[in-house]
């Protein structure tokens, strides 16, 4: 892994350095935890003022675990000289064959390398694995970064709301797979 790869939707190269490589893991893992405390960063900056620091963490425990564990779901680190420097999990939604996608997540340290890009077609390979043929998923209304990278990978806009509108607040998104995902 020591080149840049070419996505055929992303016009920039992924950049990758030879010891990168996905694992995974539980959420009880002790790599996962910089995932779990970045993103609280995340939401806490991203959202201050529109939620408080209780909702944050009642977010940060509202999937159990098991909702992430095969065979259903997954939860992957990608690691770089030991440190999980991105990540994210999936679990069954309530359609049949469809999964949801959550936590994708990028270092703030690691930032424009695409490592969200790779996470996010390392998830899709793994939940094609695991015969899953749609992929759902949300995102926050205050995070364009995350809007982009899943518009620009094929996702489809199936809703977006603001905070003070009448729906709650999301981007939602859905992709479907193809069986040469699997691999």
């Amino acid at each position: 892994m020591t080149q840049a790869t070419s996505s055929p939707v992303a016009s920039q190269p992924i950049q990758t350095a030879p010891d990168d490589r996905f694992v995974y893991v539980s959420v009880h893992d002790p790599l996962a935890q910089p995932l779990f405390d970045e993103l609280a960063y995340e939401y806490s900056t991203r959202y201050a003022g529109l939620i408080d620091a209780a909702e944050i963490a009642r977010e940060m425990q509202r999937y159990p675990a098991e909702a992430f564990a095969p065979p259903q779901g997954a939860f992957v680190l990608l690691l770089r000289d030991g440190q999980a420097i991105a990540g994210g999990a999936f679990m069954p939604h309530t359609d049949p064959g469809t999964t949801e996608f959550k936590r994708i997540w990028a270092s703030r340290n690691h930032r424009r390398q695409g490592l969200a890009r790779r996470v996010l077609a390392e998830l899709e390979a793994q939940a094609a694995r695991q015969g899953y043929a749609r992929v759902y998923l949300g995102t926050g209304p205050r995070q364009p970064e995350a809007v982009a990278l899943y518009q620009t990978n094929g996702y489809t806009l199936l809703s977006a709301h603001d905070f003070g509108e009448d729906e709650p607040p999301g981007v939602l998104f859905e992709k479907y797979l193809s069986p040469l995902q699997a691999g």
